[in-house]
């Protein structure tokens, strides 16, 4: 039996990983999510008592369960110097030790993403041999680095010259067998270039990531800095809400049912109809003016930036399952403004006698026929990020990554008729609804997006300077 285990907790639709490392009945949290039951159940299977919760730094794409977590268990917990927390904390210093049954942290200080980041080194003291495995965060990730763009008080090229000394002078001085353990996978808001591994070492992120193999401080700076993705609106929320300390799930009121004509009531006054079904069945029939956001993919972080947190929103879910599954993962960046979910969903809305809208789909091929005879009228937008359209692109594009499609909308010939695309299907649908919403009634989405063209060996090109692109996080789909 392990003298120190390390479970690792991952939520896909935040690309957020947390760590609960466990020795001799007690156990510490690191980075954990909002719904922190999944800990509390761990730690009864293990026989474990959480004694400390850690946070590497106040995070702004997630709402941390720190708080909650501490209260229901008695653990205190540990940040950064410097974080402005409200709550009661620990504010380590760095090379401070927490030792617990055999298992020994150390912090260490890692300002960049933010000021108050830190990295938790992990030995397993019954193994003296056994390569260190290190926490590290947002500073590094499998493949790249955290933003440096989340103070008030620091510029970007400021937080980014700590960022390359931290890197350089505490993390790229472990061995090169430390094991990497950050606190996000690819997908995440926080980085652009993230692996889907969920671990590396020291030595092959030395070797492999592009940001460590920048030769200077300065042109490291650069790197991070130009053409720096724009930070999410709800990232300041979230960050402070998280410095205060969020409150227990468990207060999150019950959603009512609500009928077909309630809805519609408030539809009117200002409420959106947020649909979470599979894209097709959001396509064939919908509330009309409803946004599509799928659960199947990273549904919260794009439910926050492209409506952000105060919104009344109302669920248009498959079962009731499935809309207090949308409620928790809205209130895990922050949305807590849901009024209600449509009674017996889209078939409630039928019986009401009230209207539908639908999306039309096209396949690769529909779609090159529709070029070819009406090359005039066809405009094709793709919703992919920078990073993916650097890869090539259909020709004749119009690229609008989708997080700025809503600001964007008057860039948009309405005369047109335009075939939405994304990598393989899921921002593109969240694009059309929004397109639709605004009015544009000529719209289809391309099945299966890029991945299809591709596949269907269909001709790409090189993006070309006239096309405008601006770069947001990516949030692949």
């Amino acid at each position: 039996m392990e003298a120190v285990k390390v479970e690792r907790f991952y939520l896909g639709c935040l690309a957020h990983a947390s760590y609960m490392i466990g020795s001799e009945g007690v156990a510490a949290v690191i980075d954990p999510q909002r719904d922190v039951d999944i800990y509390l159940e761990t730690a009864a299977r293990e026989g474990w008592k959480i004694q400390h919760v850690i946070e590497t730094h106040v995070h702004a794409d997630f709402v941390s369960g720190h708080c909650e977590l501490a209260e229901r268990t008695g653990a205190r917990i540990y940040l950064g110097g410097g974080s402005g927390a409200e709550f009661p904390h620990v504010a380590v210093q760095d090379g401070e030790l927490l030792e617990f049954g055999q298992c020994s942290l150390r912090f260490l200080a890692t300002p960049g993403h933010t000021i108050e980041s830190i990295c938790v080194v992990l030995r397993d003291l019954s193994q003296p041999d056994r390569p260190a495995r290190v926490f590290t965060g947002d500073t590094l990730f499998v493949g790249d680095v955290g933003r440096p763009d989340l103070s008030p008080e620091h510029t970007p090229r400021q937080l980014a010259q700590m960022l390359y000394r931290s890197l350089h002078e505490k993390l790229l001085t472990l061995p090169d067998d430390t094991e990497v353990l950050p606190a996000h996978g690819a997908g995440s808001l926080c980085g652009r270039q993230m692996s889907a591994e969920s671990s590396s070492t020291i030595g092959r992120q030395r070797q492999t990531n592009y940001a460590l193999l920048a030769p200077s401080s300065e042109e490291f700076v650069q790197l991070l800095t130009d053409n720096l993705p724009a930070r999410p609106e709800y990232f300041a929320r979230d960050a402070d809400l998280n410095r205060r300390g969020a409150s227990a799930l468990a207060e999150l009121p019950s959603l009512p049912d609500l009928s077909a004509p309630e809805v519609l009531k408030m539809q009117n006054e200002g409420a959106i109809v947020v649909d979470t079904r599979p894209a097709m069945q959001f396509a064939v029939a919908h509330v009309p003016g409803s946004v599509h956001i799928a659960l199947t993919g990273q549904y919260a972080s794009w439910a926050a930036r492209i409506l952000g947190l105060d919104t009344p929103l109302i669920i248009a879910g498959e079962d009731p399952e499935h809309v207090l599954e949308s409620q928790m993962r809205l209130a895990r960046v922050g949305i807590e403004n849901v009024v209600g979910y449509l009674a017996d969903g889209i078939a409630g809305w039928i019986r009401n006698g009230f209207q539908l809208d639908y999306i039309p789909q096209l396949t690769v091929q529909e779609f090159v026929e529709l070029r070819e005879q009406e090359p005039e009228r066809i405009a094709l937008l793709d919703v992919r990020e920078m990073a993916e359209i650097a890869g090539g692109v259909i020709e004749n594009s119009r690229c609008i990554p989708l997080g700025k499609l809503a600001s964007s909308l008057n860039e948009l010939d309405r005369g047109k008729l335009f075939v939405v695309h994304c990598k393989g299907g899921y921002r593109s649908s969240v694009a059309t609804s929004i397109l639709r919403r605004a009015g544009f009634r000529d719209i289809a989405n391309l099945i299966g997006g890029f991945d299809a063209w591709k596949t269907a060996g269909l001709p790409t090109c090189e993006i070309r300077p006239p096309i405008s692109v601006d770069e947001t996080a990516s949030g692949r789909g």
